[in-house]
């Protein structure tokens, strides 16, 4: 029997049915598309030896100049520097407050902080402590606690408490002192949930040190596990009140009691978050994410059918020459200079080695260094510098040209402000050639240098096309790419929706919510421009999409996965790609927090290395990766007695009939691994070929099957470590075998 040759076309097709979608692949995970053929992703490597506390959200490569290169990283809690391999805190931090007392109490972890005013610190605050002298009888030296980070875990006007790492003893007292040093808040680890419109500035936060996971799942219903009580089991509620309020992806939930490892007396669908507005609560997976949602700052009342969404800690990182801009998103922005003496020992603040922003806004929404005319742009910030009641979403505010803290317009300077008005907040602000791009959550402006009377000018390029998080958009040779709520846009003079063969698939399983989480990075290595998100079964993200415009002549293609990053960025200043990958369920190790369990840990990749993941102790996880084509059948046409085609293609009619197939693989270092699936109807679920699957390698030639099926399909993958391939053509020893 003769050999058929199937082509596949490039990228996933999604968009149509397995057996509709005709010579395209329709799944995969971990693989590229190159010169149209498909292969396994490159592997990962840890750069540091320490994984971070909490979660990255930005990264930015810049030189100094005597050519140390640098990386910053904004997490939810710190601002950190990557240099020459190691990491360093440089987050800028408040006014210390001295002649603090410090109290413990008798056989537990707590240690009590008390202050002799108000000390605006709030539950989740990371704070330093120094000129430590402790409590008579606590067991503990000085040293425990001086020069180390605590997160505050509960708060009253004078009061705070922080949880040691070992337990005092009995019959600890107080009689300690300490000065406390209050780092600059970042925000919340993941984009949540408020209780009701005017609870808090904007709603209230779900913030806290404690979390745990399910143990077992919840139902959509207003019982508990499972829907057979008023009884929740957790991996562990150590840490979390006898009564209280819990979180639990979009739903909140008040509990009235503690049991081992339970929470009893729940009631489901707390504060307007039950399932359609009805007193019914959401499904949950067991292993979901519990976190302890009884303390929150806010004022007055909930109102029970709202539900407010705030933002997650974000940063704006950009350089002015070898000075680093960094930005809390709806706070102040600080300054890190790399040619200070020792740099790396100095935090970043509003004063550094002869550079400040103590004139600049003390509220924006997002910050950039103009291109070319090195302007710094406040986007969504204040109308009146100093006073954050007057930020403004959609106001824009630019410095002087050369000059970073001189905001006020002059015949002789080109500070000036300017307000859109298409949207109701400023989303994000991107650098393109010669233009910065502001998205709204509604349009799209352009804002070019002009020179004086008006320095900038602004003009409205598109609408309905906002973006659906800060860092959701990318540029790539003067054209921007970018995710809205409902599309893929694209920006290259004019404003295009970008067709996308997995489209229905991301939206379907995007938790649109939470879009301020998604992160876009461009791999210029493979012409890829990648989204990562958060769908609908998870806090933080844990899927990509990607479109390789560099496959033109194909129209470009789409294709999608499965790992996690939380940012990146390309490799322009070093060789590689960097990038952050999130784990809520682990302890980052760096910096160290004394006693807290629960704020997660993000590793820090270099990308296209090797063939697999290598951990930061140097051990080595496989990087698995699979693709799967359409469901292919035989074609037949109705022929007349003298062999001519008499009618209509006849398709999926016939069996067929397989004996042996032939690899074909353009690279191949291992083994990787071929099955072929077959179904007598495109609905059905694959069977398995007799003998698959099959194990390659480069010296395969051939493999004998036996299978027989309407539909066949082929899937390649690999699940061992040191694997690597690239596949080419199908070629399948197949013929009609009748119809029964």
């Amino acid at each position: 029997m003769a050999l058929i040759e199937y082509n596949f076309l490039p990228g996933i097709d999604k968009q149509d049915t397995t057996a509709g979608a005709e010579n395209r692949w329709i799944d995969s995970d971990n693989v590229r598309f190159r010169y149209g053929l498909p292969e396994k992703v490159g592997g990962w490597s840890s750069l540091v030896s320490d994984s971070i506390v909490g979660v990255a959200r930005k990264q930015h490569a810049f030189v100094d100049l005597e050519g140390n290169r640098y990386v910053a990283i904004g997490t939810d809690k710190f601002l950190l520097l990557y240099f020459e391999g190691q990491l360093f805190d440089v987050t800028p931090v408040k006014s210390t407050i001295g002649s603090v007392v410090m109290s413990a109490q008798d056989a537990t972890k707590e240690v009590s902080l008390t202050f002799s005013s108000n000390h605006n610190l709030q539950s989740g605050d990371i704070i330093l402590l120094d000129n430590v002298t402790v409590p008579s009888g606590i067991g503990l030296t000085d040293a425990a606690f001086e020069d180390k980070l605590f997160q505050v875990t509960r708060v009253t006007s004078s009061l705070i408490a922080i949880v040691t790492g070992t337990q005092t003893t009995t019959g600890a007292a107080g009689g300690g002192a300490c000065s406390v040093i209050p780092y600059e808040p970042v925000g919340p680890a993941a984009q949540s949930y408020g209780y009701g419109f005017g609870i808090g500035q904007y709603g209230g936060t779900v913030q806290s040190p404690f979390t745990t996971t399910l143990n077992g799942a919840l139902l959509a219903d207003t019982n508990g596990t499972g829907g057979s009580g008023t009884v929740i089991n957790v991996t562990s509620n150590s840490g979390f009140p006898t009564a209280g309020t819990i979180a639990v992806g979009n739903e909140l939930i008040t509990y009235t009691g503690k049991g081992t490892n339970t929470l009893t007396g729940i009631t489901r669908g707390a504060f307007g978050t039950a399932t359609f507005g009805t007193s019914n609560g959401q499904a949950h997976s067991s292993g979901a994410t519990v976190t302890d949602a009884s303390n929150f700052t806010g004022f007055g009342s909930a109102v029970a059918a709202s539900k407010v969404t705030l933002e997650p800690g974000l940063w704006s990182l950009d350089n002015f020459g070898q000075v680093l801009i960094a930005t809390i998103a709806n706070g102040k922005t600080f300054t890190w200079n790399a040619g200070a003496a020792a740099p790396t020992t100095v935090r970043a603040s509003v004063s550094t080695s002869g550079f400040s922003t103590s004139s600049n806004p003390t509220a924006s929404r997002i910050t950039l260094v103009s291109p070319t005319t090195r302007h710094l742009c406040h986007f969504g910030t204040e109308t009146t510098i100093g006073d954050t009641t007057t930020q403004d979403d959609m106001f824009i505010r630019f410095s002087d040209q050369e000059d970073i803290n001189d905001y006020t317009a002059t015949a002789i300077n080109t500070a000036g402000d300017f307000r859109l008005q298409d949207g109701t907040k400023i989303v994000g602000a991107i650098k393109a050639k010669e233009t910065i791009l502001v998205f709204t959550d509604n349009a799209l402006y352009t804002m070019k240098f002009v020179g004086s009377p008006f320095t900038f000018s602004f003009e409205q390029v598109g609408t309905n096309c906002g973006l659906i998080g800060k860092n959701a958009v990318i540029e790539v040779d003067g054209a921007a790419f970018w995710l809205s709520a409902n599309g893929f846009f694209m920006f290259d003079g004019t404003v295009k929706s970008l067709p996308c063969s997995v489209e229905d698939f991301v939206y379907d399983n995007f938790d649109t919510t939470k879009g301020q989480q998604v992160m876009a990075g461009i791999n210029n290595l493979f012409t890829e421009v990648i989204w990562y998100y958060p769908s609908s079964s998870s806090n933080h993200n844990d899927k990509y999409v990607v479109f390789n415009y560099g496959e033109t002549m194909r129209g470009g293609v789409w294709y999608t996965g499965t790992e996690s990053r939380t940012s990146w960025i390309d490799a322009i200043v070093y060789p590689k790609p960097y990038a952050t990958k999130y784990d809520a369920s682990s302890n980052g190790t760096f910096p160290s927090i004394i006693g807290q369990d629960g704020l997660g840990q993000t590793k820090f990749f270099e990308h296209e290395v090797g063939t697999d993941q290598v951990n930061e102790d140097g051990s080595t996880t496989v990087v698995t990766s699979f693709i799967k084509s359409y469901d292919i059948d035989i074609e037949q046409r109705q022929r007349s007695a003298q062999g001519r085609s008499t009618g209509p293609k006849v398709s999926g009619e016939v069996f067929l009939a397989m004996r042996r197939f032939v690899p074909d693989f353009k690279t191949l270092t291992g083994n990787a691994k071929v099955s072929l699936g077959v179904k007598r109807y495109p609905q059905q679920s694959d069977t398995t070929t007799t003998l698959s699957p099959f194990t390659i390698t480069s010296s395969t030639l051939k493999k004998d099957t036996r299978a027989r099926g309407r539909f066949v399909n082929v899937k390649i993958e690999n699940d061992s470590s040191g694997e690597e391939w690239r596949f080419g053509t199908l070629r399948l020893d197949v013929q009609g075998d009748g119809r029964r």
